[in-house]
C-alpha cells in the first residue's frame, strides 16, 4: 500500500440509465482518517455514486481506487471484502431480533458448528468501547430509538471490518442531541483511523463536522475537497443549486377568524395503558400554520395519527370544519378535505414498487381525477400526475417509472403535491422537508407559504427548529404526551425552543 494513497479515488465515473445520466465524469479523493462531506441537491447523483463505490451498481466509464489499489465491485459484498461499509439513511434492521442478532446477521461466529454468541458479544463490546457506540446487545430493535438504531447500523458495518463508512444522511431523522452524539462518535471513529463518507443536506452540520467537502450538481463535480473553514453554508448552497440559502419565513399574517381544526381534551392511550397523549386541546384557523416542536417520541406522531383517524382517542374530541369528526374513518376525513404528508415517506407515504402515476392515486382513489364511478380513472390520474411532475419539479424520466427510482427529495414532492391537489382545507405536514436539499426545501416551503395565503389551515411538524420558527403563525411545544408552552416564533430563538422541547426552560 503507497503510504501516501488515499483511502478513496474515484476518477471519471460515468453512469448511464435509459433517458438520464446520472454521473457524468465524477472525480472525488477521500483520504484515509478523514471525515469527507460529500453534498448536493436531490437528483444531483450522490446515491448513485455511492452505490458505485458499495457495489450495488457498476459503472460505465471510469475507475475506483481503494488504498491505492484499482477495483472492481460486481456486489456488496465484493466492497464489503474491502473495508467499505454503507449505513442507509432509511436502516436495514429486523426489528424482531436483538442488537446482537442484527450486528451479527449473515457474518456469525461460529463454534462446532453453532453460532458462537459469547465470542460475537465480546466483538461487539469492544467495538463499542472503542467508538462510544454504547447500545445493549440484548434488547429488540424495536424497543431502540432512532439515535440507537443508527449506532447499530455502525456496528453492523464495522463488525464486517469496514475501515471506510459511507453515512447517507445520517442526521435526517435524529434530534438536536442525537446529532451531537452521533458527531462525536464520528470523531471517535476518526481518532482510530477510520474514514467516513457523510451525506448530507444539512450544510450547518457538514461545516461542523467534516475535514473536507466535494460538491456535485447535476451529476458531475463542481467542487472538490474544500476546506469547512474558508467555506460558508451560502456558497456551498450556491454551487449545489445555483442560488442563495433559502430561509424559512412567513410574510404578512393570512390567519382569519374562522377555526378549521379544534382539538379538545385529546387522550390517547396505549395498549398497556400508557397515556401517550395527555390531554392536548390545539385549534388551527383558517390561513394559519400552527407549529408543533418535540423530541421525538414524546406524543406527536400518536396526535396527528388520531387527528387522521388512523387511531382512535381514548377520551377529547376532533372537530373539523363545525363537525365532530372524532369516530370519522381515515377514509371520511380524507374525503371532507384532510390531507396528510406522513414522518416516513416509504413506509407510510409510497408504495415504493408502484409507478409514479399509481402513488399519485394512493390514499385518493375515492376522489376525481383518479376515479370514474366506481373505476380508477386511469387517464385522469395519469394527466394530474403529470401537472404535478411539472408543478412540483419532481424530477423524473416519466410518469411510468418505479417511486423507488426517485430520489428522497424527488419522492417528498410527489408526496407534498399529490396533497396539495384536490383543494384540502387541513394539512397534517410531519416533517415535509426531511432528509432533502435546500433546492427542494425551498420549492416545499414556498408550496405551503401560497397554500396558507389561499386559507390552508396547517398542522407542521419538524425537527428543523429553524423550519418551525420560520414557518409558524403559533408554535406550540409538546413534552410527554402535553402541551407545555405556547411559544411566540416571532421571537424565540432555536435555543430557547430547544431548552422548553427537553423540559428545561417554561417559556410561554
Amino acid at each position: 500500500m503507497p503510504d501516501q494513497a488515499p483511502a478513496v479515488r474515484l476518477t471519471s465515473i460515468t453512469k448511464r440509465f435509459p433517458g438520464v445520466v446520472a454521473n457524468s465524469d465524477v472525480n472525488l479523493t477521500i483520504e484515509r482518517g478523514e471525515v469527507h462531506a460529500l453534498v448536493g441537491e436531490n437528483g444531483a447523483g450522490k446515491s448513485t455514486l455511492m452505490k458505485i463505490l458499495y457495489g450495488m451498481q457498476r459503472p460505465d466509464e471510469g475507475t475506483i481506487e481503494i488504498d491505492g489499489e484499482q477495483v472492481s465491485f460486481k456486489t456488496p459484498a465484493d466492497a464489503i471484502e474491502r473495508g467499505i461499509g454503507m449505513v442507509h439513511q432509511h436502516f436495514k434492521l429486523a426489528d424482531n431480533l436483538t442488537v446482537l442478532e442484527n450486528v451479527i446477521l449473515g457474518a456469525e461466529p461460529k463454534k462446532r458448528g453453532r453460532i458462537d454468541f459469547a465470542a460475537a458479544r465480546t466483538r461487539i463490546k469492544e467495538m463499542s468501547d472503542a467508538y462510544g457506540l454504547h447500545v445493549d446487545p440484548d434488547l429488540l430493535v424495536e424497543m431502540l430509538g432512532v439515535g440507537d438504531r443508527q449506532r447499530v447500523e455502525i456496528l453492523k458495518v464495522l463488525y464486517r471490518g469496514a475501515r471506510v463508512l459511507i453515512l447517507d444522511e445520517p442526521t435526517a431523522v435524529l434530534v438536536p442531541h442525537e446529532v451531537d452524539e452521533l458527531f462525536g462518535n464520528l470523531r471517535d471513529l476518526r481518532a482510530e483511523g477510520l474514514t467516513v463518507l457523510f451525506i448530507s443536506h444539512k450544510l450547518d452540520e457538514v461545516l461542523s463536522v467534516a475535514d473536507a467537502i466535494s460538491v456535485i450538481r447535476r451529476g458531475t463535480t463542481v467542487a472538490t475537497r474544500l476546506d469547512p473553514s474558508e467555506v460558508t453554508s451560502r456558497r456551498l448552497a450556491e454551487l449545489m443549486v445555483g442560488s442563495e440559502l433559502p430561509t424559512p419565513e412567513l410574510h404578512e399574517s393570512t390567519v382569519t377568524e374562522d377555526v378549521q381544526l379544534d382539538v379538545g381534551g385529546l387522550t390517547v392511550r396505549s395498549p398497556e395503558g400508557r397515556t401517550i397523549v395527555d390531554g392536548v386541546s390545539l385549534r388551527i384557523r383558517r390561513g394559519e400554520i400552527v407549529g408543533l416542536a418535540g423530541v421525538e417520541g414524546n406524543g406527536q406522531s400518536e396526535l396527528i395519527e388520531t387527528i387522521m383517524g388512523i387511531r382512535q382517542a381514548d377520551a377529547g374530541t376532533v372537530v373539523y370544519g363545525g363537525d365532530d369528526i372524532t369516530q370519522w374513518s381515515t377514509r371520511r376525513r380524507r374525503e371532507a378535505g384532510i390531507a396528510y404528508i406522513p414522518e416516513d415517506r416509504h413506509r407510510h407515504g409510497l408504495i415504493l414498487e408502484g409507478t409514479i402515476w399509481e402513488n399519485r392515486v394512493l390514499g385518493h382513489q375515492t376522489q376525481r381525477p383518479n376515479v370514474r364511478g366506481p373505476w380508477i380513472d386511469r387517464r385522469g390520474a395519469r394527466r394530474d400526475t403529470t401537472r404535478i411532475v411539472q408543478e412540483y419539479d419532481v424530477r423524473t424520466p416519466g410518469i411510468e417509472v418505479l417511486a423507488a427510482s426517485l430520489s428522497g427529495g424527488n419522492q417528498q414532492k410527489l408526496i407534498v403535491g399529490r396533497e396539495m391537489s384536490g383543494d384540502p382545507k387541513l394539512l397534517i405536514a410531519a416533517h415535509p422537508t426531511r432528509g432533502i436539499d435546500v433546492g427542494a426545501q425551498a420549492a416545499i416551503w414556498d408550496h405551503l407559504r401560497q397554500a396558507r395565503a389561499n386559507g390552508l389551515a396547517v398542522l407542521l411538524i419538524s425537527a428543523d427548529l429553524e423550519e418551525l420558527i420560520g414557518m409558524s403563525d403559533t408554535l406550540h411545544v409538546i413534552l410527554r404526551g402535553r402541551l407545555v408552552a405556547e411559544v411566540d416564533p416571532r421571537t424565540v430563538t432555536p435555543e430557547e425552543l430547544g431548552s422548553a422541547m427537553t423540559g428545561a426552560g417554561g417559556t410561554q
